[in-house]
């Protein structure tokens, strides 16, 4: 599955950049997180409690920074493991707009769901995705902005 979108933030484009690369910070804003851990500079172990329809699942995901270009462009790769389901995604990002703010984030994420997951189907994953997808960046903007 492919999601793509843009957002406006309200800060400056620094700002944005070093919240969105710091795990500990931007991680909070994805719904059902319970645990970041960081393992090193550019890699990290969070766990998050999904539920897609009536499946729920207690995920563990490697997160790894694999490009990153000050203050301009980064891309995360992430691999997770849950009892009968599987996940693997790559995401980027590439912030825009004036110094000073407001900075314009362009996102794109490709995301593969196996397993007991996956059997949900489709539509209801894209539409929780989405869900998700938007309190997250509600958050971002929230934390951001205040």
């Amino acid at each position: 599955m492919q999601f793509s979108g843009s957002t406006e933030i309200n800060a400056p484009r620094d700002r944005v950049w070093a919240f969105l690369i710091d795990p500990r910070q931007v991680g909070w804003c994805g719904p059902g997180v319970e645990s970041i851990e960081t393992v090193d500079a550019t890699h990290f172990l969070a766990r998050a409690k999904v539920g897609v329809g009536v499946i729920s699942a207690r995920f563990v995901v490697n997160l790894e920074l694999v490009e990153a270009e000050e203050p301009d462009r980064a891309v995360i790769k992430a691999g997770g493991q849950a009892p009968g389901s599987a996940v693997e995604a790559t995401g980027e990002m590439r912030l825009s707009g004036p110094e000073a703010g407001p900075t314009t984030m362009a996102w794109s994420a490709d995301v593969a769901i196996l397993g007991t997951m996956a059997g949900v189907g489709a539509r209801l994953i894209e539409g929780t995705a989405n869900k998700l997808i938007t309190q997250a960046f509600d958050c971002m903007r929230a934390k951001l902005e205040a």
